[in-house]
């Protein structure tokens, strides 16, 4: 389990206008019983991967680049994992979540913002009070993070019908703007875009061949 540190304010900007924060809106009960359920839905052992040559390539490289922020490699291979997991089983990209996250937190567990926003993601303490009955508390740990931060984008994408641009606008707290949202890609195209080409595969044996 990835420790948790001293409670701090965080040093990335968070609590500016452009780091808003959700907002609460009312939601319709069978909204909120759907994301109640996939939140306490148990975690899987382990994120899905094309073929083990896509495992390697992709754990190795998002490990390189996150050492200088983790640099504990057991607690920076876990986060890694968790946030493959978490994205996939909401059918987000893992390396929006990451580009995200740098600019929530910057990777700090113990982030909190001048708004109460908490953790790697930033969620705000009134999810806890919408989605389950535990503490905020528990925002501090990274896995529980993660998974609110990844099913509140889930569903503000699909308010908007798929639109990141205006997802990312919601999660923020800054509809309609793009400030944030373009925040967010020049992270993902500086630091975290990823794509993987497997190896070819030996041609067959053809019989007589030496």
């Amino acid at each position: 389990m990835l420790a948790l540190a001293a409670v701090v304010v965080a040093a990335t900007g968070v609590g500016s206008p452009v780091f808003a924060n959700q907002q609460y809106e009312p939601m319709a009960d069978h909204v909120r019983l759907a994301l109640r359920t996939a939140l306490n839905a148990p975690a899987a052992p382990r994120p899905i991967f094309d073929s083990v040559s896509h495992r390697i390539d992709w754990m190795a490289d998002m490990s390189r680049r996150l050492a200088r922020r983790i640099p504990d490699f057991t607690q920076r291979t876990e986060l890694i994992k968790i946030i493959r997991y978490e994205a996939q089983r909401v059918g987000i990209d893992p390396q929006i979540i990451f580009a995200l996250i740098e600019v929530e937190s910057n990777f700090r567990a113990d982030a909190v913002s001048h708004a109460g926003a908490i953790g790697l993601m930033q969620v705000m303490p009134f999810w806890t009070d919408v989605l389950s009955s535990g503490s905020s508390r528990e925002l501090f740990e990274p896995r529980v993070n993660i998974r609110y931060g990844c099913l509140i984008l889930r569903h503000y994408l699909d308010i908007e019908k798929g639109n990141l641009d205006r997802a990312l606008g919601r999660y923020n707290g800054s509809l309609g703007k793009m400030t944030y949202p373009n925040l967010v890609y020049d992270r993902l195209d500086r630091n975290w875009g990823y794509s993987h080409v497997e190896p070819p595969k030996p041609a067959p044996r053809i019989a007589g061949d030496f």
